[in-house]
């Protein structure tokens, strides 16, 4: 399967998982194969199981974030890849890197939180080091 050169966690990112991995003792391992399988082959094989989806409407065009609703977790036993988990990551084509910007659960939240979204990501490549 397709793998990353780079995968970076936010802060803010490590804090929601630290969170929810507590509810969810599959979490880390379930996030693993997300990325190495989902979001792998959709970025990198252009293979679109309709579980990625690019967040529209942001104030800066790079760079480029995503949503995956698709995010199967053991610990949701019988809910599949439906389980209201959310994941929100940046993509980095030239850097072949995604940098995960924030995860939750949809029964405690109901979108992503475009405010740290825009005030993380909205910085520009100087906030990240790149």
């Amino acid at each position: 399967m397709p793998s990353f050169h780079e995968v970076r966690r936010l802060p803010p990112f490590e804090r929601d998982l630290r969170r929810l991995s507590k509810r969810f003792r599959t979490l880390e391992e379930d996030l693993a194969l997300l990325i190495r399988a989902q979001i792998g082959l959709f970025h990198k094989l252009d293979i679109d199981n309709q579980g990625v989806f690019r967040i529209p409407d942001l104030p800066f065009g790079k760079p480029q974030l995503y949503k995956v609703k698709k995010f199967a977790c053991r610990a949701l036993k019988g809910r599949g890849a439906e389980s209201g988990l959310r994941l929100i990551y940046a993509y980095f084509r030239d850097e072949d890197m995604i940098e995960l910007v924030e995860v939750y659960f949809k029964v405690d939240k109901e979108n992503e939180d475009r405010a740290r979204i825009i005030d993380i990501c909205g910085k520009g490549d100087k906030v990240r080091g790149i």
